[in-house]
């Protein structure tokens, strides 16, 4: 089966839209794009995908109702158009559904949302549950509360979790391009479209171009999202959202946009919100022979084999698990905070109690709670 009948087979989508397309490139939201869009995910629907669609356009859309010409830089009044703008798009969306007896919903999710476990497990039962009510999850960053530190930084990122989030098959981006090009079609007219390459392709990088002035993304974010979708098997579609009739063609597998493909088998479920978690609160620095066991052995990590520990966290937390020379091997749960994992790295598990007074595990990370980078 070639990789765009995996597309056409895959039941469970998560459609990401622009704020350049949503916003009509800044002239105030293109209703009748909306239409257009929600006619064909409500023909889906009713062909029995379950979709969820991640919006952006809150801010955009905002900043065209207050008047003003260029994104603010100032936090706050991003926050405040984002408030101003976000009742606009959801309300276009309402109205659209309705005429096919299809209900929406607004899910505004924060960085923390996604990073902590409780959280996490509660809004993917709240999506999957929408989906099985048949109602349409209309998904955008918090950007009326987010602080820097929590934020996404695009929604093509944001679209990729929840992608994880609800173990979906395909991530179909809906941009202001055709597709993404081997350079830049607005400086280049000669250049040429990828139509399919692995997302872990590192020449994808030179060839993906920076964000525009509506949104905070860009095609290398729309590359990062294909990577952070594809840890757990989830392929993704950059595809120009003005294309006629393009999701329907692209869930029937014609060859239209850029296919980024996982290359590798969906994960648990554990283990995938592990991969998407991207707020570590700590390091571990290991030996070779650590690095050996996690990557050809499938083993967990036992004190023995750690070297350092850099940070504060608590026990539960998310730690990165680095070589000697700084590349990311794993991560995981650690099952010791910081303080007690620097008085037993390097020693044997028998010695834990010893050391610290106690021993609740003889791994620092669980194999079943640590996932390789």
């Amino acid at each position: 089966m070639n990789r765009r009948q995996q597309v056409k087979q895959s039941r469970r989508w998560v459609i990401k839209i622009g704020s350049a397309l949503l916003t009509d490139d800044g002239r105030g939201l293109d209703k009748e794009a909306i239409a257009t869009w929600v006619q064909q995910v409500a023909g889906l629907k009713k062909r029995g995908y379950e979709i969820v669609i991640v919006s952006s356009g809150a801010v955009a859309a905002g900043m065209t109702r207050l008047g003003w010409k260029e994104r603010p830089k100032n936090i706050h009044e991003q926050q405040a158009a984002a408030a101003v703008g976000q009742t606009s798009l959801v309300q276009a969306y309402e109205q659209e559904f309705n005429k096919y007896s299809i209900k929406t919903a607004q899910i505004l999710l924060d960085h923390d949302d996604l990073t902590n476990r409780q959280r996490y497990l509660n809004a993917r039962s709240t999506l999957r549950t929408l989906n099985k009510l048949g109602v349409i999850p209309i998904v955008n960053e918090n950007d009326t509360v987010v602080t820097e530190e929590i934020r996404f930084g695009d929604n093509d990122t944001l679209g990729a979790l929840v992608t994880n989030l609800i173990e979906a098959d395909t991530l179909c981006i809906l941009t202001d391009q055709k597709g993404m090009y081997e350079s830049d079609p607005r400086q280049n007219a000669l250049a040429q479209i990828i139509f399919e390459r692995p997302a872990s392709d590192e020449s994808l990088d030179a060839m993906a171009s920076g964000g525009g002035s509506l949104g905070r993304g860009g095609m290398i974010s729309k590359v990062k999202a294909a990577r952070i979708a594809a840890r757990s098997g989830g392929n993704t579609i950059i595809v120009g959202g003005r294309i006629y009739d393009v999701i329907n063609r692209v869930a029937a597998g014609e060859l239209l946009g850029t296919l980024l493909y996982a290359g590798q088998q969906p994960i648990a479920a554990r283990k995938r919100w592990l991969a998407g978690h991207l707020q570590s609160r700590g390091v571990l620095v290991i030996d070779d022979g650590a690095v050996k066991v996690l990557r050809e052995e499938g083993k967990s990590l036992l004190p023995v084999g750690v070297k350092g520990v850099l940070g504060h966290f608590s026990r539960g937390d998310m730690v990165v698990c680095r070589d000697q020379k700084g590349n990311e091997i794993a991560r995981g749960l650690v099952n010791y905070n910081s303080d007690d994992s620097r008085r037993i790295v390097g020693q044997p598990s028998t010695k834990i109690t010893a050391l610290i007074g106690y021993k609740d595990y003889d791994e620092l990370i669980h194999r079943d709670n640590l996932v390789l980078s």
